[in-house]
């Protein structure tokens, strides 16, 4: 998807053992993660597993109670300018002022950002079907996260944040905000950090991905290499079982009789090898789904 991905530049984003508690609920326990510049980067986990928290404490919204957060190296808490300067950021709540009218929006927006494009932001505008003489509050839910999405975007920021951008939006907007999410990494060197529960628009575009739950990182990974190793294989015994034959690596199984079918941690090679020893045939190998592996790791 970029060419400069993966870089070798230092890391994007740095969070190490993260730990944020509010009352008596854990929204964050020991996270450690490493986005990487250049790219895009999904974070995703059901509601109330930690995202917009995490999210918060990148933006400098939260100070850390534990643990360290770095933005570009810097802490985004000592050094806000350094670090916000730098984000472009869309909340899943839209939250625009009312009482604005587009034009004035993006006016007012540019005011904060030395780097906005007048004309990428032009660009947008009309790409996103928006009337600059329109008022926030009159807008669709769908317009409203398009003129945000606009505002995050046309200072051409090194690292993009959007929290749940597809949220409660039909199809065609959706749709709309992949494609800015595509463009924004077509500039060499840009990042997005991209925080859904829609898992198949995260496969999509994703280039690594991480599984958040409880307050936990379950798993982070290239998404190639979740895929690769994420697997459903189906095998045919030469006897009938009424039992799957335990195989390495399985978290689920279904069928029955002469074959059964797998879901498994593994690569291929490594689940044929272990397939082979007991006795069996591989007939069915593929790839999970994003979806798939999700629930496969938050019920394990």
């Amino acid at each position: 998807m970029n060419d400069a991905y993966p870089s070798l530049a230092p890391p994007c984003i740095e969070v190490n053992r993260l730990t944020r508690q509010f009352g008596a609920k854990m929204a964050l326990n020991d996270v450690s993660l490493t986005v990487p510049t250049g790219g895009v980067f999904g974070l995703i986990g059901g509601n109330g597993a930690g995202k917009t928290t995490l999210i918060k404490h990148l933006l400098g919204m939260l100070r850390a109670e534990q643990g360290s957060v770095r933005v570009f190296g810097q802490d985004p808490i000592a050094n806000p300018v350094g670090v916000l300067g730098r984000i472009g950021y869309l909340s899943e709540d839209r939250d625009l002022p009312d009482w604005m009218r587009v034009r004035e929006l993006m006016n007012y927006t540019q005011a904060f950002f030395p780097n906005w494009d007048e004309r990428y932001a032009e660009e947008l505008r009309e790409a996103f079907d928006l009337n600059p003489d329109a008022r926030i509050k009159t807008l669709s839910r769908g317009q409203r996260a398009r003129a945000g999405l606009l505002a995050a975007l046309a200072h051409r920021p090194p690292l993009l944040v959007l929290d749940e951008p597809s949220s409660g939006l039909d199809p065609v907007v959706r749709r709309d905000i992949l494609s800015a999410i595509i463009r924004t990494i077509a500039e060499e060197g840009r990042t997005v950090l991209f925080s859904s529960h829609l898992l198949d628009e995260v496969e999509r575009v994703a280039d690594r991905v991480a599984i958040i739950h409880q307050g936990r990182v379950l798993l982070t990974a290239t998404m190639e290499d979740v895929k690769d190793r994420h697997r459903r294989v189906t095998l045919r015994f030469n006897e009938p079982h009424e039992r799957p034959p335990a195989l390495v690596g399985a978290f689920s199984h279904s069928g029955g009789g002469f074959e059964w079918t797998y879901l498994c941690n593994g690569d291929s090679d490594q689940l044929r090898s272990a397939a082979a020893t007991l006795g069996a045939t591989v007939v069915g190998d593929a790839a999970l789904s994003l979806d798939e592996i999700f629930v496969s790791q938050v019920s394990g």
